[in-house]
């Protein structure tokens, strides 16, 4: 998909994703969550289920921290304790998790290289803004229910 024109085509906010590049440029792009992604991405979501933020996996930045703001509904964040990317398997059953309730208009900040995920207290809307290059997932071994 080619850069959206800026100044003669609005964004679709919920469909592309807004890149600021370090050289001032803002363009707005295809979405693309992982992989070899140059500058900042702001990419917004409208969410109904766990399944649509990916509740059943653990998410990390090893490149910058990420803003995770709800703009309408309701969700929890939850950081892993360790926030060593090569912890060991059970690393994850033995340490404690920390969770941060979201309302609309409130965001929190997770810092670069922390594992964290998120599920939802509602059917909500959600921004994300962080470096994506390099980010990883990992599957949850606790066995939980989503």
């Amino acid at each position: 998909m080619a850069p959206i024109d800026l100044f003669t085509t609005p964004v679709d906010l919920f469909a592309s994703a807004i890149r600021l590049y370090d050289d001032g440029t803002v363009r707005g792009e295809e979405r693309r969550m992982t992989g070899d992604l140059d500058g900042w991405t702001v990419a917004t979501f409208h969410v109904e289920t766990d399944e649509d933020v990916h509740a059943d996996h653990w998410e990390m930045h090893p490149g910058a921290d990420e803003a995770v703001c709800v703009l309408a509904g309701g969700a929890r964040l939850i950081l892993r304790a360790d926030a060593d990317a090569d912890a060991d398997a059970d690393a994850e059953a033995e340490a404690p998790e920390r969770t941060v309730a979201l309302g609309p208009g409130q965001a929190v900040i997770v810092p670069r290289g922390h594992w964290h995920r998120v599920e939802l207290a509602a059917p909500s809307d959600l921004m994300s803004i962080t470096l994506r290059g390099g980010t990883r997932l990992e599957k949850r071994r606790d066995g939980a229910e989503q």
